[in-house]
């Protein structure tokens, strides 16, 4: 992290005009997937169809299955982290993974590595796109991919579960809207200063806030098409907790109706969190936490 400090603003190479523009450093356009590592895939399966999302593809050669709703792609990684599946997978299911669309991944990925970034160095298999990726929060990671119009990742590395609609439509019109981040006390400048060095993201000013848990520090970040845009949200910890571990913590999705969302995600068996700190309104609402670690917020959203 503190090496993009040492870089000032007249010492960076010039913006290369092939991928990005001054608002928009890397070409960001929105969240391609995002990637749960779990040891109980079967279990999370079941959280994410609750959440209304569907397994409609498989991976060729991993025990990897995709999950999508509408533009929402979840990847559920059930693989062992080597060959002979002597790392074990976490006991709760993890974020391990978040993958950017960009307007060009090489150029973006060569963009953000200069600029201090390391390197998650990949070995596909045979048949297996390479996509390139950066270190993340808590030893999770962040991807460039830039096939996600008519020829996708998915088309490559993933084998269609048959007579499964590969495209099922959104419920109550989920949307992304963003994803939650714990840091270490103290560490909200050294956050902010890398999503907006290799990012672009904007800080987004305190008293504008969104959803029901208006914790921390929110960055915005861009997106060539406005309706891709996302939040981010860094949270520091409570003075007294003993907790400082670094890590995404749940995943932020936006609805035009939240109480008609609740009420569409209840009848599928999803639960909310209803207490004097945080109940369910049309501002957001708030899943209880399943298998130890899973957690959904809506957010008041109108997708454009």
């Amino acid at each position: 992290m503190s090496d993009l400090l040492l870089h000032p603003e007249h010492a960076r190479e010039p913006l290369l005009d092939s991928f990005s523009d001054e608002a928009n450093i890397i070409g960001l356009d929105g969240i391609e997937f995002i990637e749960f590592a779990t040891g109980k895939p079967q279990a999370l399966g079941q959280v994410l169809e609750m959440m209304g999302f569907r397994p409609v593809a498989r991976h060729r050669s991993r025990e990897v299955l995709l999950y999508r709703q509408g533009g929402l792609n979840i990847v559920v990684n059930a693989h062992p982290p080597d060959a002979e599946g002597e790392s074990a997978l976490p006991e709760t299911p993890t974020i391990a993974a978040v993958a950017v669309r960009v307007r060009d991944a090489r150029a973006a990925y060569q963009y953000v590595l200069e600029r201090g970034a390391w390197e998650v160095p990949t070995h596909p298999e045979a048949m297996e796109l390479n996509i390139p990726a950066i270190h993340g929060v808590g030893g999770s990671r962040i991807h460039f991919v830039d096939r996600y119009d008519e020829f996708s990742i998915y088309d490559v590395d993933f084998v269609p579960i048959p007579s499964v609609d590969p495209k099922p439509p959104a419920v109550a019109g989920i949307h992304f809207f963003g994803i939650v981040q714990y840091i270490g006390a103290g560490r909200s400048y050294d956050w902010i200063e890398f999503y907006s060095t290799l990012f672009g993201t904007s800080l987004i000013p305190d008293e504008q806030r969104f959803g029901i848990m208006p914790a921390g520090k929110l960055l915005r970040a861009p997106a060539l098409q406005p309706g891709n845009r996302f939040m981010l949200q860094i949270i520091e910890p409570e003075p007294d907790s003993l907790d400082n571990r670094e890590r995404l913590h749940r995943i932020g999705l936006g609805v035009p109706d939240v109480l008609a969302a609740v009420r569409a995600l209840r009848a599928l068996g999803m639960e909310f969190v209803e207490s004097q700190a945080a109940h369910t309104e049309q501002r957001g609402a708030i899943t209880k936490t399943d298998l130890g670690s899973v957690v959904f917020e809506l957010v008041h959203s109108e997708q454009s």
